[in-house]
C-alpha cells in the first residue's frame, strides 16, 4: 500500500514512477546475514537454513547484491547439517578459514582492487607448566607422563589452556587433575616460544610458581605414571630431566633470590568492556 500511495503522490506532481517488484524479489532471495564492523557479512547456516536445490541460486543472488553494496569479506559459518553448501561455496571462490567439530567457516574477499587483509585463524597454542613450590623444604611437585615418548623423564605438571580459560585457572586446574594437589597461582616466572608444533601452530609454554594448599598426592592414573615431591637441586641435576626443564628450574632459584615475578591484575577493557587480565612484573615478597 505504501508503494501505491507513493506512486500516486509522485504522479500527481508530474513525475512518472515505475515500481519494479523484481528488485524487491531479488533482495528477498538473498541471505540476510549480519553486518560486521569491517563492512563484511556473516551468514550462519543455523540461522538461515537453505535447501540444497535452492542454495546455488540464492548464493548467486546474494553475491550480486553484496557486490553492489560494496561489502568486503563475506563469511559463511556452515554447520554439519548444511555441509552440502560447501562445494557450492568453493565453486564461487570461497576458501576455508577454520573449522571446529561441528562447523566450518569459509570466506570470500569481494573487493577486486584491494589486497585481501583477512587475518589467518588462531595460529598459536598456549600451554602452562607449574612449579608447585614448598618454600620450607625447597621441594617441587614433579610427574612422569604415562603415554609420552619421554615418559621416563621427570617434568613439571601442566597442559594446554582451554578456550575461554585464564592462564592462572588453567595451571591450577592442571595441577589438581594430574596430582590431586590443590595449589594457588602466585606469579609467572618465564615462558618459551617455539614454532611448527601441534597442527603446525606456534606454541607458547608458560611457567608459573604456585603455592601448595595441600600436599597429599592422588595422581591421575590415566595420564601420569609417577608423581612425587623432589628437591629443587635434585631436579636440576637429575639425569632423567631434560635440559629445557633444568633451565626453567634455574629461573625458580633466581626467583627465590630476588622475589620478582609476573603477577596478574584483573581489569576491564576500555572499549568492549570485557574482563581482561594484565600481567606485569612485581616484587612478590611485598604481596
Amino acid at each position: 500500500m505504501f508503494t501505491k500511495a507513493l506512486s500516486r503522490c509522485l504522479q500527481g506532481r508530474g513525475v512518472r514512477f515505475v515500481f519494479s517488484s523484481g528488485m524487491a524479489q531479488h533482495q528477498e532471495n538473498c541471505f540476510r546475514g549480519q553486518v560486521d564492523r569491517y563492512n563484511g557479512i556473516t551468514v550462519d547456516s543455523k540461522a538461515e537454513p537453505c535447501d540444497v536445490a535452492l542454495f546455488p541460486e540464492r548464493l548467486e543472488a546474494s553475491l550480486d547484491q553484496w557486490a553492489k553494496d560494496k561489502r568486503r569479506t563475506i563469511w559463511f559459518r556452515v554447520d554439519l547439517d548444511q555441509s552440502y553448501w560447501i562445494p557450492e561455496l568453493t565453486k564461487r571462490g570461497f576458501q576455508f578459514h577454520h573449522a571446529k567439530q561441528e562447523q566450518a567457516t569459509l570466506y570470500r574477499w569481494l573487493p577486486e582492487v584491494e589486497t585481501c587483509n583477512v587475518p589467518p585463524y588462531a595460529h598459536t597454542n598456549l600451554g602452562v607448566g607449574a612449579v608447585v613450590l614448598n618454600e620450607e623444604t625447597k621441594e617441587i611437585l614433579v610427574v612422569k607422563e604415562r603415554h609420552s615418548i619421554a615418559s621416563a623423564h621427570w617434568k613439571l605438571p601442566g597442559g594446554y589452556v582451554e578456550p575461554g580459560e585464564d592462564m592462572t585457572t588453567a595451571v591450577e586446574r592442571e595441577v589438581l587433575e594430574e596430582t590431586g594437589v590443590i595449589a594457588k597461582f602466585k606469579c609467572m616466572l618465564a615462558f618459551r616460544h617455539a614454532h611448527r608444533y601441534a597442527f603446525g601452530c606456534s606454541d607458547i609454554y608458560t611457567i608459573s610458581c604456585l603455592i601448595p594448599q595441600t600436599f597429599d598426592i592422588v595422581k591421575c592414573d590415566r595420564e601420569i605414571s609417577e608423581c612425587k615431591w623432589m628437591k629443587l637441586d635434585e631436579f636440576m641435576s637429575h639425569p632423567h630431566v631434560h635440559d629445557n626443564n633444568r633451565l626453567l628450574a634455574s629461573k625458580v632459584k633466581e626467583y627465590l633470590e630476588h622475589g620478582m615475578g609476573i603477577t596478574v591484575t584483573q581489569a576491564i577493557h576500555p572499549v568492549n568492556k570485557k574482563p581482561i587480565s594484565v600481567y606485569s612484573v612485581a616484587d612478590t615478597k611485598e604481596s
